[in-house]
């Protein structure tokens, strides 16, 4: 009996670039207890790590009374100053 041969996803890209780090033992500790518990490797929970960091850093959460201040603001903004119109015409020449 042949043994099906395992195709790769077509959209997962090719690892080829490559990162050293030095870390103090209590980080390779916790990266290697976290490879353990998840399956991913290394380098995986870096990537998983950094568009965590980066869709936190993208994203504005508000509550209360910010939340309810911007939807105002959004809803009626305010009408422009003299010195904001001076400003769009000074930037639209």
């Amino acid at each position: 009996m042949a043994i099906p041969r395992r195709k790769r996803p077509i959209d997962r890209e090719l690892k080829r670039e490559r990162i050293e780090l030095r870390v103090a033992a209590s980080a390779k500790h916790i990266i290697q207890r976290a490879m353990a518990v998840t399956g991913l490797t290394a380098g995986d929970l870096a990537y998983e790590g950094a568009r965590r960091v980066l869709d936190e850093h993208e994203r504005m959460v508000l509550t209360g009374g910010d939340r309810d201040a911007f939807l105002d603001a959004i809803s009626s903004p305010p009408t422009p100053t003299k010195k904001l119109v001076t400003a769009l015409k000074r930037h639209r020449t």
